[in-house]
């Protein structure tokens, strides 16, 4: 799995809340009898306060009942799943970190819980599966208020609800520093269906869904010092995982190799190319630019190249396959070809072509 998303930070410390945990009472309680062990895998949350154990494993488990194809989530030892028959299971896990993927100052609660789970569901979108059941594992510091997790819970559970899927256990324990969160999603696929990244051939088209480079347009205007209301910059805020799409795109037949964009253009695509053992022609004025804001702005093609967390799908289709314009309500845009050259190139609106260098977001990358 390639490494997801770009960092936030440029070496500075994640920002941290130096208050007493919100038990949501008429008192404060001292922390050394607020903060509780390890929780187990089976209930979730065992205790992330020790006085509102209770309350929370119901208001959790309320929201969290097993849907579809989850036999037994919180509350066992083990999540029970059920794969359909002729099916395959698909698993991915992601990481989301404060101070790398998030800011407290800058994300509210509730978008970085929906971020989160949009990650993993996007990995299920890119294979054409159907998401099934999620599985949270949270790392909180002490000083976190209870309103906090509060609220990344209620973004998490609302996108799941979305898609129909289960939050079906997981673990939390007491972080040292900032907030980590890991999500894994389980999804199934129907038995050697699923699209993977190894499929393309030279011929092939390059297609992608959406329009690119309005979440990494945002993140810069946050660099900056703006301060953005969420609900005008969703595209960063609350990204939206293409699982109808490559649903679509599976049951078709349509797609020969696909990736979800969450590094950028320029890197998920050289994914392709390499697992697929073959180059790519882009035409850069193909590309769709989002826009962002209001009044809305397109934003600079070099977002829409190398910005990332995009979550749009990128796909190959063989040159017979008649790919609709629009799938599942998004454009579907041709942007180039796939070529026997093992060489990704970019031309440029004067016919001009130039090496595209992957320059999205790679953790460890001097």
């Amino acid at each position: 799995m390639a490494g997801k998303q770009r960092p936030l930070l440029d070496g500075s410390e994640p920002a941290r809340v130096a208050q007493p945990l919100n038990l949501a009472v008429s008192r404060q309680i001292p922390v050394q009898a607020c903060i509780a062990c390890i929780l187990s895998l089976s209930g979730w949350i065992r205790c992330i306060l020790a006085h509102a154990e209770k309350l929370l494993i119901a208001r959790i488990r309320a929201r969290a009942a097993p849907r579809r194809g989850v036999a037994t989530g919180i509350g066992d030892d083990c999540a029970i799943l059920q794969v359909p028959a002729g099916h395959q299971m698909l698993v991915t896990t992601d990481f989301s970190l404060e101070g790398v993927h998030f800011r407290r100052e800058w994300h509210p609660p509730e978008s970085v819980g929906h971020r989160c789970l949009t990650r993993g569901l996007s990995d299920i979108a890119a294979m054409g599966g159907i998401p099934v059941a999620a599985f949270l594992s949270l790392a909180l510091p002490q000083t976190l208020p209870q309103t906090w997790v509060d609220q990344f819970v209620k973004g998490l559970l609302k996108l799941a609800d979305n898609f129909d899927v289960s939050l079906a256990g997981g673990d939390i324990a007491q972080s040292p520093g900032g907030v980590l969160a890991d999500i894994v999603v389980v999804g199934s696929v129907p038995k050697e269906k699923a699209i993977q990244r190894s499929g393309a051939c030279a011929g092939d088209r390059v297609y992608v869904t959406g329009s690119l480079g309005g979440a990494a347009a945002t993140l810069k205007l946050l660099f900056a010092g703006q301060k953005l209301r969420p609900a005008d910059f969703p595209r960063h805020f609350h990204p939206i995982p293409r699982i109808e799409a490559g649903r679509f795109l599976l049951e078709k037949g349509l797609a020969s190799a696909m990736i979800d964009l969450s590094d950028g253009l320029s890197t998920d695509l050289g994914h392709i190319c390499e697992e697929s053992r073959v180059g790519a022609e882009i035409h850069g004025p193909a590309i769709p630019c989002a826009s962002i804001g209001k009044p809305a702005r397109e934003v600079d093609l070099q977002f829409a190249l190398n910005g990332g967390d995009d979550y749009e799908l990128l796909f190959t289709a063989r040159p017979g396959k008649r790919v609709p314009s629009r799938i599942a309500g998004l454009p579907i845009t041709q942007i180039g070809h796939i070529t026997r050259d093992k060489h990704v190139v970019l031309v440029n609106q004067n016919g001009v072509t130039s090496e595209l260098r992957p320059k999205g977001w790679e953790h460890f990358k001097q």
